[in-house]
């Protein structure tokens, strides 16, 4: 089988080693990448280096990304880290077979409906404690080294750690999201000063950036392993935090998380079978439209022309109507993902779209800031993974002397009742967030 990784997003920094060449006139937007020992992508160029040195050691494509991922936790904040959630597609090379991984957490046990009606939520709010989910970044760490890693997890975080005692230079769109973050979170909430600022002031461009609270976090869990973030003392100091502001994830919340190891799903688009996981992240509203506008043949529709836009946003409409309805947590609700992804499905809602923008409805079945990074090894593994706080930084609620902010992925539960994603305790929220593979 042929395999290919998908570089989601616009502009990655590839490194590679052995025989290797790059060719077009512009990188950014044409690019030929070809290594024979392995290839590291991320959106920053040293943690693009760390996933390559990793490879250098003899670690595995997972090792590699799960190095990159630390990294980008500490030198794009804005975007990801350890308070947030990991999805992940790894091939691996031994089994010949794709697996996926949903690394997202739940929300608090003693966290319920009624309280939001109590008290008058017509959504949950975007910033504070209550949109705090258990983050899963670190167990989906631990889950992909159990099964795919080579090296230790101490010389996987090693060199996270070392940038973060030591310091580097923040990059010039970095600057620019941490002083649209920073200062407005640090006015409403503890400790985003302390951990984000350089001798009173937001980082800018160029200024050497030092995390010695997240270098000793990372530290233990190198040395002590998930259970160190989950049921150690920094799980109790995210849970005496949270409920010192208000909020509801407890220890136990955080003592009982594990992640799931699921079966990637495919729709075969124009010979090829493209991948993703799953809800209760949206990856399969991607594979809908596939279905859709495969129907239409583009050698004589022109790219870029009003006509295929129109076709491309009515087939995002139409699959994100369904995605409203039906995505959820599978464990809560039977969302009906082989009649989603049916080619029969996708026929029948093509037809409602016309010459003119259209308003849908979800079809009747029966029954914010991201990093994405991948990487690829000498024996042929590759992994696609996915990790992200939401809306930037995440919740603005940073554990004392941690060096990460807590995720707000939980804002994404719908407080009216009777749909898939309303609230309930325990549940993974509807994520945005998505890997992909194409076979």
């Amino acid at each position: 089988m042929r395999v290919l990784l998908v570089f989601l997003f616009s502009i990655f920094c590839f490194q590679s080693f052995g025989q290797d060449r790059i060719t077009g006139s512009n990188f950014v937007t044409r690019s030929e990448v070809i290594a024979q020992n392995g290839m590291v992508a991320t959106s920053h160029p040293l943690a693009t280096q760390i996933g390559l040195d990793i490879l250098k050691k003899g670690g595995s494509a997972i090792d590699a990304a799960i190095s990159a991922n630390a990294a980008l936790g500490l030198m794009e904040p804005t975007g990801s880290g350890i308070g947030g959630d990991l999805f992940a597609i790894v091939w691996d090379a031994k089994t010949q077979k794709l697996y996926g991984l949903n690394a997202s957490g739940r929300s608090p046990k003693s966290l319920t409906l009624k309280y939001f009606k109590e008290n008058n939520y017509k959504k949950i709010p975007s910033h504070g404690p209550l949109p705090v989910s258990v983050p899963g970044c670190v167990d989906g760490w631990f889950e992909l080294h159990n099964k795919f890693g080579k090296l230790s997890m101490e010389a996987i975080l090693q060199p996270a750690i070392n940038y973060a005692n030591e310091g580097f230079p923040i990059t010039e769109l970095i600057g620019y999201y941490l002083e649209r973050s920073v200062p407005n979170l640090g006015a409403k909430f503890p400790n985003v000063i302390d951990t984000y600022n350089v001798n009173g002031e937001t980082p800018k461009k160029g200024m050497i950036f030092k995390n010695p609270y997240l270098a000793n976090t990372y530290s233990k869990i190198a040395k002590e392993g998930r259970d160190a973030f989950y049921k150690g003392d920094i799980a109790k100091t995210i849970s005496k935090f949270i409920k010192e502001q208000g909020g509801f994830l407890s220890y136990k919340d955080l003592a009982n998380h594990k992640s799931e190891w699921v079966n990637p799903v495919s729709v075969n688009y124009r010979g090829y079978d493209v991948w993703e996981l799953p809800p209760n992240g949206q990856g399969i509203a991607a594979l809908q439209m596939l279905n859709i506008i495969e129907k239409y043949d583009f050698s004589k529709i022109k790219y870029g022309s009003a006509e295929h836009i129109h076709i491309v946003t009515e087939a995002k409409k139409l699959a994100f109507e369904d995605r409203a309805k039906y995505y959820a947590d599978m464990d809560f609700a039977q969302v009906p993902v082989e009649e989603l992804l049916s080619k029969e499905y996708a026929a029948e809602r093509k037809e409602l779209i016309k010459k003119r923008a259209g308003i849908y409805s979800a079809g009747e079945i029966s029954k914010g800031e991201t990093v994405y990074l991948t990487a690829a090894d000498k024996e042929g593994n590759m992994i696609s993974l996915i990790q992200s706080n939401y809306r930037g930084m995440g919740s603005g609620m940073v554990p004392p002397k941690l060096g990460f902010m807590l995720q707000d992925r939980g804002e994404l539960f719908n407080l009216e009742e009777g749909y898939f994603n309303t609230y309930e305790p325990e549940k993974r929220p509807f994520h945005t967030i998505i890997p992909a593979f194409i076979t």
